[in-house]
């Protein structure tokens, strides 16, 4: 870890400009920047993007300890920086996209690729890079309440979301509010609201105040695969098609940002996240807030979406995904699914209908298999070995019948949280390791278990069913 000892630099990020010669960078005190209406006027003159170029990505990494924010005040924190290198790489990243580039950039959720989200040809480089369907809506960064009311109808917060914000922001939730003017209808898809996020990573923060502008971030993948959770995912998917990636390690919650829509009675997860219904419906005014697809759907809603993640398959790698579904303790005791795993120590019924399946997929001449595990009775097994770059990559199980299965532990199935922390890096390793299919052990949709569920039956292109499906 870089050291703190570092002299603090003095002036606010906010204030600082950027002037660049063939050999020099030099930072100079400026004057307040415009405001967002003019910073959103001078995008509408923004001609047409143009073709995308070929890029030399430059992939830059900075340590996230060497910012902090002394103050848990949310109306306009600054961010105090103690690494003159890691003010470089943010203003560098700041002047690109500036400039209506895209940058990709670090969350606690996941990685995400980054433009002016008040630039619509920006926002339509988002979509080329990652080709991203059209009418896929996008979600908009601020990294101050400031901000937030600035680029809103009427500059007012909802009340409804006044305990909400109190509550979880910064962090993974997304909120819809009153589209206004100044928001372009590419990051809205012509909606009438958009979706806000007051992120709590302190250089995606950094960033968006280096940039003084909103940022609109989906995740930096190409659209439909696994969202990335590590700088080397982004790099994986979009080098070559983005100019630069901040590397700021693995991303802490690896799903996506709960989103609700508040401006509906009775309110409603929209997608479940970081942010779980157990948790929101605590909340003063949210205690009959409802899931969608759990509770109610809406087909007009979900041909003209408000939020991402509701009309589209996502998170798919390369190889095919089969769900199985989650079986209750007492049901496999009871021996609904039955069968035992050989070599493990424990017995659960989704291993041996995994198992089996396997085995009739080998008949069909299918060779190499992954599987996803979460149902250990004790300790996963010692599966995960590092590799050079720090990177944690598994071994062979020795659970494996033979050479031509991997297995992947994401962790117990009753720590939601571990699962989803390591769900896509799972799904990218094993893809990595060209299986034909990946198994994946379904858990209990409780708490994160309903955002990483509703994740895999996304990314699935068939599920198996060993008894009943818990629900809430």
């Amino acid at each position: 870890m870089l050291s703190r000892t570092v002299a603090r630099l003095s002036l606010p990020i906010h204030r600082l400009t950027r002037s660049l010669s063939s050999s020099t960078m030099a930072y100079s005190a400026s004057p307040a920047t415009s405001s967002l209406q003019d910073q959103a006027a001078a995008a509408t003159a923004t001609a047409a993007v143009p073709a995308s170029p070929a890029f030399n990505t430059i992939l830059e990494t900075v340590d996230s300890a060497t910012i902090s924010y002394p103050s848990s005040d949310l109306e306009d924190p600054t961010p105090d920086i103690s690494q003159p290198h890691t003010r470089h790489v943010l203003e560098q990243a700041a002047k690109i996209l500036r400039d209506g580039q895209v940058v990709g950039m670090p969350t606690e959720t996941v990685y995400g690729l980054a433009s002016n989200a008040l630039d619509s040809a920006a926002a339509q480089r988002i979509f080329k890079a990652k080709n991203r369907p059209q009418d896929n809506p996008l979600i908009v960064h601020v990294s101050s309440l400031k901000m937030l009311r600035s680029m809103l109808k009427d500059n007012e917060i909802p009340a409804v979301y006044s305990d909400l914000i109190r509550t979880y922001w910064p962090g993974p939730l997304t909120l819809l509010f009153p589209r206004s003017n100044l928001i372009p209808n590419e990051i809205t898809c012509g909606q009438a609201t958009v979706a806000v996020r007051f992120p709590s990573h302190p250089i995606t923060r950094a960033l968006i105040t280096a940039c003084d502008r909103p940022l609109a971030a989906p995740s930096a993948n190409s659209s439909g695969k696994p969202s990335p959770t590590l700088a080397s995912h982004v790099m994986d998917d979009l080098k070559g098609k983005i100019p630069m990636v901040i590397d700021g390690g693995q991303c802490s919650f690896g799903i996506e940002s709960t989103v609700v829509d508040g401006l509906r009675v009775p309110p409603a997860i929209l997608r479940p996240g970081g942010v779980t219904f157990e948790q929101i419906r605590q909340v003063k005014g949210m205690e009959q807030i409802q899931v969608y697809q759990k509770h109610f759907t809406d087909a007009a809603m979900e041909q003209a979406p408000t939020t991402p993640g509701m009309k589209y398959r996502h998170y798919s790698p390369e190889a095919e995904v089969v769900l199985v579904e989650y079986i209750k303790p007492e049901e496999a005791a009871s021996g609904a699914g039955s069968g035992s795993e050989s070599g493990s120590g424990s017995s659960t019924g989704q291993y041996a209908l995994i198992m089996k399946e396997i085995e009739r997929l080998k008949q069909e001449g299918k060779k190499r298999f992954g599987i996803l595990r979460t149902s250990f009775t004790s300790a996963p097994p010692s599966t995960i070995s590092k590799s050079g770059n720090g990177e944690s990559s598994p071994a062979q199980s020795s659970t494996s019948l033979d050479d031509s299965v991997i297995e992947f532990p994401l962790g117990q199935g009753s720590r939601p949280d571990d699962v989803a922390r390591e769900l896509f890096r799972g799904l990218r390793f094993l893809d990595g390791q060209h299986v034909d299919c990946i198994f994946v052990e379904g858990i209990s949709e409780v708490e994160e278990g309903l955002a990483v569920m509703n994740r895999l039956r996304k990314a699935a292109s068939r599920t198996i069913y060993s008894g009943p499906t818990v629900f809430l």
